[in-house]
């Protein structure tokens, strides 16, 4: 008996939160900058090595209830990568260096809670990442691929309409070929992404 006394207890409480929560739908514009940080990824004899990047973010989101939310995204920051040959047998001797800037749109679902000010939040979405060669280099050519993105956050509302946005972004994707002098390196990397902003509630 016991047992389900503790069960109906724990639906009671869920339902609880789920009702409160969607007392506080809300629909936002944030802006946020952030910090990317990539590795170095090597594949077919390439190594590609981007350099780290200062960038910024905008959203439109919209939260319903716990479990559904969702928002789009555009970001930019440069994307700056240097492609060296990484194996014995090199046709090209000199490290290639591509000036170039990366624009990425995205689609994202947001599941989030609502306690007193604070709203914790999730990120999981997909989007498109174009790496654009920056002015008129020769032996460069554009990109795009598919970008996952994954993430985790923090809304700390300050004022009944303005807040600060606290969150971490993870970018998975294969690595842009924008230097002709290489081979397609065929690898996937990663980039992450610390950010901070704020947003503003309607």
């Amino acid at each position: 008996m016991s047992s389900h006394k503790g069960l109906n207890l724990l639906l009671a409480l869920i339902l609880a939160v789920a009702a409160c929560a969607s007392v506080h739908a809300q629909t936002s514009v944030g802006v946020s900058l952030y910090g990317a940080f990539n590795g170095t990824t090597t594949g077919n004899n390439v190594q590609e090595s981007p350099s780290n990047s200062a960038g910024g973010l905008i959203e439109l989101r919209h939260i319903s209830n716990p479990i559904f939310g969702y928002e789009a995204t555009y970001s930019y920051n440069r994307a700056n990568t240097s492609y060296r040959c990484n194996g014995t047998s090199c046709p090209v001797l000199t490290p290639a260096l591509v000036s170039a800037n990366a624009h990425q749109v995205t689609v994202d679902w947001v599941p989030s809670i609502h306690v007193a000010n604070l709203r914790p939040f999730g990120v999981l979405g997909v989007g498109l990442l174009l790496n654009e060669p920056a002015g008129s280099q020769t032996n460069t050519t554009s990109s795009a691929r598919a970008v996952y993105v994954y993430g985790a956050g923090l809304d700390w509302g300050l004022l009944p309409h303005l807040g600060l946005r606290f969150q971490y972004r993870g970018n998975l994707y294969k690595s842009p070929d924008l230097s002709k002098l290489y081979t397609s390196i065929n690898a996937f990397r990663h980039t992450s992404e610390p950010m901070v902003g704020a947003y503003i509630s309607f």
